[in-house]
């Protein structure tokens, strides 16, 4: 199974500093239906503002419990994989609890690593059934120290020239495209 997680904190603005980014209600719809379109099993909004969790879920819930199931079926399709949580152990607990899984670790990143791992290399142990939760952050990026918390750092998404600062939405649905796409 595959987990996706948009991690708002910690993360770096541009002046490096560890702050809590603010939530994004285009990130939330865009990545549910990427989520949706490649075969993810559930994704995590993380944010451990009140007031940022309360909009998620008065998002989430307007698509999946309100007008807007019957309004655009399609859009509630995607949003019913979307949970709002304070923090990844949260997210981790809730996949345990539900799925009896710990999944491994991915930390995403536009910044190299001697030790990253490729897209094939990747989308070989999912095919094999190696669990994972991608993990994405907003801002300026996943601090270093959560990035080598995790279990593997996947290598960042270039083109060919040498500007490299996608939107974490453009990005989350170019590597489940590498990863699970046809």
């Amino acid at each position: 199974m595959v987990f996706v997680g948009l991690i708002h904190y910690p993360v770096y603005n541009k002046h490096r500093k560890v702050v809590c980014t603010s939530l994004t209600p285009l990130d939330i719809h865009d990545i549910a239906r990427a989520s949706r379109t490649f075969g993810v099993e559930k994704y995590y909004v993380i944010n451990p503002i009140d007031s940022h969790l309360e909009l998620a879920k008065t998002l989430v819930s307007f698509w999946q419990d309100g007008h807007g199931r019957k309004y655009n079926p399609a859009r509630y399709e995607a949003l019913k994989l979307v949970k709002p949580v304070p923090y990844l152990e949260d997210a981790l607990k809730d996949i345990e609890k539900n799925y009896s899984i710990k999944p491994k670790l991915v930390a995403t990143t536009a910044r190299k690593y001697d030790n990253a791992i490729d897209y094939k290399t990747l989308r070989e142990k999912i095919k094999q059934g190696e669990d994972i939760f991608l993990c994405f952050g907003t801002g300026w990026g996943l601090t270093e120290e959560f990035i080598k918390s995790c279990d593997y750092i996947l290598k960042p998404v270039y083109g060919p020239t040498d500007y490299n600062h996608l939107s974490v939405r453009s990005a989350v649905s170019i590597i489940l495209d590498r990863l699970l796409g046809v």
